[in-house]
C-alpha cells in the first residue's frame, strides 16, 4: 500500500474565507503559523496563492465511484482525481456496486483502494439491507467495526421502503453512533417514473415522479428517527414541500440533516424537452419553484449541505433512448462553480457560508474530526484554494472522470478550484492531479 504522509508547505498570499491576505505555514500536515511575510524554511516548498480565497477542503457525502464492478464508468482512481480537482478532500462512496458494499470485505476493499490512490479520503458507505433488496438488514455493526470504520449506511438508489426495517436500522444507528442516509422515494407512488410529475412530463408523454413520493418518506423517517434518537440524513432533496417537513422536524428536535445536489440548485425539468438522457436523474429535475426553494433552504440552513450525487455512466448507458438510459450526472468538478453561480453571486451565501455547506457541516454529519476544520494554527492543513473571478467552459471529455455525462456541457461557469491540499500535500493544482 502506498503511504501518503503529511508534509510541509508554505502557502503565500491567500485570503482565508475571502478575508485579509496572509501566508500559511504548514509543518507535518498541520498549520503552525499564519501571518504576513512568512518565509519558507529550508527545503519547504511554496504554493503561490495568487490572492485567491482559501477554504477548508470540501467534503462530499454522496458520490458513486462504481468500484467494484462498474469500472467501465468510474473507479476509485478516476473518481478521486475528479474529486481532488473539484476541491474535495474527502468523499463518501455509495454502496450500489457489484458486489454490493454490504459486508466488511467489500467496504474494506473500497477504503483500501482510496488509501492506495491517496488523492482524497475515501469513506465507503455501507448498505442498510443485504444486496440493497430491502428485505434483510446488513451487518451494520461488522462494517462499522471494520478497518473502513463505516460511518454512514444507505441503500441509495433504492429507498428503504419497509418502515420496520428502517426503524430497526435507525435503532442500530443510534447504538453504533452512525448515520442512516435515506433515498426518499416511495416506489409505490413513482412506479418507475423518470420525470417530475407536472406540465413538462405530461406534454412529453413521460410518466410522472410526484414530489409527494419524497415528502411522505421524509415525514415517516423523521418520526422514526425521533423515536430511535438516531441521526437521519436525507439524500438529494428536490421538492419545496419536503423543505417544510424538514423545517418542522428540526424545530421539534429531530436529529435530521439533508443535502441538495448542485443540479437541483440550478437545473429544471424544462431541460427534458430535448429528450437528452444526460438530464435524466433520480430524483428528477423539478420546477423553477422547487429550485428556488432549494436555494432558500440551503441559505437558511434547513438543508445542511451540498452533496454532488456524482453518478458517472459509460456512454453505452447514457447515449440511448430516454427510457433505457440510467439516471445520474457527473458532479465533482463542477460543484463549486455551480454553487458560486447559484448561491454566491446572488448573495445567498458568503465564503463562510460556502465553507459551512461544502466543508464544515458535511464533516460533522459524516463524523470526520479531521476534515472541515477551521483555517487556524494547530488545525490540519486540508484546503481548497479557489479563484472566484475565474470563468471556464465545461467539457465532459476534459473532465477527470472516466465518464462524460455532465449536464453542463458547453456552459460557462464562474469560479475555479486552483489547488487542493490534503494534510499539507498538494493533491491537485492548475487542473492537474498529483501523481
Amino acid at each position: 500500500m502506498t503511504e501518503h504522509a503529511p508534509t510541509d508547505l508554505l502557502i503565500t498570499d491567500v485570503r482565508p474565507y475571502g478575508e485579509d491576505a496572509v501566508d500559511v505555514l504548514v509543518r507535518d500536515g498541520v498549520v503552525t503559523e499564519i501571518g504576513a511575510g512568512l518565509t519558507a524554511p529550508e527545503g519547504v516548498p511554496t504554493l503561490d496563492g495568487g490572492g485567491h480565497v482559501l477554504l477548508p477542503g470540501f467534503v462530499d457525502l454522496h458520490v458513486h465511484l462504481r468500484e467494484p464492478g462498474g469500472e467501465e464508468s468510474e473507479d476509485v482512481a478516476t473518481g478521486s482525481a475528479a474529486a481532488a480537482l473539484g476541491g474535495f478532500t474527502a468523499v463518501f462512496a455509495m454502496p450500489n456496486t457489484d458486489p454490493v458494499a454490504d459486508t466488511a470485505v467489500v467496504v474494506e476493499h473500497v477504503w483500501r483502494r482510496g488509501q492506495e490512490v491517496g488523492l482524497v479520503d475515501v469513506h465507503p458507505v455501507g448498505a442498510v439491507t443485504v444486496g440493497l433488496e430491502g428485505v434483510k438488514m446488513a451487518e451494520l455493526g461488522t462494517m462499522a467495526a471494520s478497518r473502513a470504520q463505516v460511518r454512514m449506511f444507505s441503500d441509495d438508489g433504492k429507498c428503504v421502503n419497509d418502515p420496520l426495517i428502517m426503524r430497526r436500522a435507525l435503532e442500530y444507528a443510534s447504538a453504533l453512533n452512525v448515520v442512516i442516509a435515506q433515498h426518499a422515494e416511495d416506489h409505490r407512488l413513482t412506479g418507475g417514473a423518470q420525470a417530475h410529475e407536472g406540465v413538462v412530463a405530461s406534454r412529453l408523454g413521460l410518466a410522472g415522479w410526484p414530489a409527494t413520493a419524497e415528502e411522505t418518506i421524509v415525514a415517516r423517517d423523521c418520526a422514526l428517527a425521533r423515536e430511535a434518537g438516531a441521526a437521519l440524513h436525507v439524500c438529494h432533496i428536490s421538492s419545496a414541500r419536503t423543505v417544510d417537513v424538514l423545517r418542522a422536524a428540526k424545530a421539534a428536535g429531530v436529529r435530521v440533516s439533508a443535502e441538495v445536489t448542485p443540479h437541483h440548485l440550478l437545473l429544471t425539468d424544462g431541460r427534458l424537452t430535448s429528450y437528452d438522457a444526460v438530464n435524466k436523474v433520480n430524483p428528477p429535475l423539478r420546477t423553477a419553484e422547487d429550485t428556488k426553494a432549494m436555494r432558500a433552504a440551503l441559505a437558511e440552513g434547513v438543508i445542511d449541505v451540498v452533496a454532488t450525487d456524482h453518478a458517472p455512466h459509460a456512454s453505452q448507458y447514457k447515449d440511448t433512448e430516454w427510457q433505457a438510459a440510467r439516471p445520474g450526472m457527473l458532479g465533482l468538478q463542477t460543484a463549486f462553480s455551480v454553487l458560486v453561480h447559484t448561491m454566491v453571486e446572488p448573495g445567498l451565501l458568503d465564503w463562510r457560508g460556502v465553507a459551512r455547506v461544502l466543508s464544515e457541516r458535511p464533516a460533522e454529519i459524516g463524523n470526520l474530526p479531521d476534515q472541515g476544520r477551521p483555517i487556524a494554527v494547530g488545525e490540519p492543513a486540508t484546503f481548497a484554494l479557489v479563484d472566484p473571478e475565474a470563468q471556464w467552459t465545461v467539457r465532459g471529455a476534459a473532465l477527470a472522470s472516466r465518464a462524460a455525462n455532465t449536464p453542463y456541457e458547453g456552459m460557462r461557469l464562474p469560479g475555479a478550484v486552483v489547488a487542493t491540499v490534503l494534510r499539507g500535500r498538494i493533491t491537485a493544482q492548475d487542473g492537474k492531479v498529483a501523481r
